[in-house]
């Protein structure tokens, strides 16, 4: 059984008729978290911060990391912000990110031992580890996207953007920056 198989056989016996009430698109309690797509966080962060299902719009990538500042983040941000009520943002990274150790010269060559072509990684993203977003300091990195989102042109003046860390190991949340 391939592994698409066995998700949708498991997706079988997850879908009940009525046992999931349908959910506003808003979220319940009006902030978006924008944070790291590691796996250590999947069912481990919104519980350590209190939310369920439905009370956040979480925003996801590699790192928390934003590249272009009008790009995909601040698009969403937007989005959540004029569209769906969002009111304060949430940047969380984590301790222990594989962003903060990534050894671009390594990557390459899995790329190119995976068959892509060593001229479009060149033409496409001459500078890997910046366009990877790689970081030496999880905590730095989370100044640094505060600062972009508060300084973006697109997001109000009057939403508080805050700055978190995360343990992927016990939970603890600790704060960098109060957008207060």
């Amino acid at each position: 059984m391939t592994l698409l198989d066995s998700i949708i056989e498991q997706n079988k016996t997850f879908v009940r008729p009525g046992a999931f009430p349908p959910l506003a698109k808003n979220p319940k309690k009006q902030f978006a978290i924008f944070t790291c797509m590691d796996t250590r966080l999947v069912d481990f962060l919104e519980p350590a911060m209190g939310i369920r299902r439905g009370d956040a719009k979480v925003i996801k990538n590699a790192g928390n990391t934003v590249l272009d500042q009008n790009g995909g983040v601040v698009r969403s941000l937007v989005a959540a912000i004029f569209m769906l009520g969002v009111e304060e943002v949430f940047v969380i990274g984590h301790k222990d990110c594989g962003m903060a150790a990534v050894d671009p010269a390594h990557l390459k060559a899995r790329m190119i031992k995976r068959g892509i072509d060593p001229h479009a990684i060149e033409a496409l993203v001459p500078d890997l580890a910046q366009w990877m977003g790689a970081f030496s300091c999880p905590v730095e990195n989370v100044e640094r996207v505060v600062t972009i989102i508060r300084e973006s042109p697109l997001i109000p003046r009057d939403v508080p953007v805050h700055g978190l860390i995360f343990c992927p190991n016990d939970g603890h949340l600790e704060v960098i920056v109060r957008g207060y």
